[in-house]
């Protein structure tokens, strides 16, 4: 409604801060509506900023000096753009029994190179070195767009015939991959916190046992390589949306935005404050930021990405190999040996 009144009365922008309390100093971040909740594209520049920025902007003007600032805010304003979601199935496996392997393809704000072309650069890779694999189950690579509130895995599986929905047995979701302050983070629904803390979602009981099964594969190759672990309950990704739809899930994640604590310090290092950067802070960081367009490729780290890119591929070897998809999974993946004869020798991969 700030925004709408501003506009209205001939403002050139709008700055908009929280008032100070404690607690509410930090960057203000929200969505944009209208009175009656919808979407709203104003004609003005808008920028979200801290209290003490707001705070020394109001006192040059009480102190009769001109406060000074100067938005640029890069937006495509299109209602009739759309948006896809990129999909690839393995040519081998029981199409009946059907493995999803996800990741967002597009980001919300900037480049995206975290958030998530780590993810898709994950998912791909594991496509890629699968392409020669014969699996028991059918994987199924999709690359989910609109990031925005994981909008794409939502349409997907809210527009899916029931019958094929019946299919997926589980899904495997690489979220942010390669975070430079980062956390080696694993999805288990049944983990009793979010990743900042609060209540997980509830959901359906059949998909709490088989989600640890993937879990714990991820946790097998973080340990063998001597790296520690948390879980945390998936949410505002896609493998929250497979739970929510009764399919069992799990993937892994490295965090974003803010913020590290001096416990996750204690166990992979680095520094508490942001997820990204060079220094502590509690700013948010480039990922999912209207107002920074640096989620680029510096904001990355190559060799987090290669370890959580095989963790990831170890729950996906599992997968594509289980006996049943549903609970209790028993899995057997092939050995080096068994690939090097060529005795599951596959087709490589059919895009649709």
């Amino acid at each position: 409604m700030k925004v709408v009144n501003a506009q209205t009365a001939g403002a050139a922008g709008v700055l908009i801060f929280n008032e100070g309390q404690p607690g509410r100093t930090d960057l203000f971040r929200g969505r944009l509506v209208d009175p009656e909740g919808n979407p709203l594209n104003p004609t003005i520049p808008v920028a979200f900023i801290g209290f003490d920025t707001g705070q020394r902007l109001v006192q040059d003007f009480a102190a009769g000096k001109a406060p000074h600032a100067k938005l640029a805010v890069h937006a495509i304003i299109d209602p009739n753009r759309d948006d896809y979601n990129l999909i690839a199935e393995s040519k081998g496996g029981d199409p009946n029994h059907v493995a999803a392997v996800d990741a967002q393809l597009d980001a919300t704000y900037g480049a995206g190179m975290l958030a998530s072309a780590s993810g898709s650069a994950t998912v791909l890779d594991v496509a890629e070195q699968m392409r020669k694999v014969n699996p028991r189950n059918k994987l199924r690579f999709i690359w989910f767009g609109d990031a925005s509130e994981v909008v794409g895995s939502s349409y997907y599986l809210n527009n899916l015939p029931k019958d094929q929905l019946a299919k997926i047995g589980y899904d495997l979701d690489a979220d942010v991959t390669a975070t430079r302050n980062g956390v080696w983070g694993v999805f288990d629904p049944a983990a009793d916190s979010l990743l900042f803390g609060g209540t997980p979602p509830k959901f359906p009981a059949n998909v709490y046992a088989p989600s640890l099964v993937a879990r714990d594969q991820a946790v097998d190759y973080l340990d063998s390589i001597f790296k520690n672990h948390i879980f945390a309950a998936p949410v505002v990704n896609d493998a929250l949306n497979f739970n929510t739809a009764g399919i069992p899930a799990s993937g892994v994640f490295t965090g974003q935005d803010c913020c590290k604590t001096q416990e996750w310090v204690s166990l992979f290092g680095g520094f508490p404050g942001n997820f990204e950067g060079t220094v502590p802070g509690t700013d948010g960081g480039c990922v999912n930021n209207p107002f920074r367009w640096c989620d680029n490729l510096s904001n990355t780290d190559a060799g987090v990405l290669t370890f959580m890119s095989r963790a990831f591929a170890n729950q996906v070897i599992h997968m594509a190999f289980a006996k049943d998809l549903s609970s209790p999974i028993e899995t057997s993946p092939p050995t080096q040996k068994q690939i090097a004869s060529g005795a599951i020798q596959g087709r490589g991969l059919e895009a649709r």
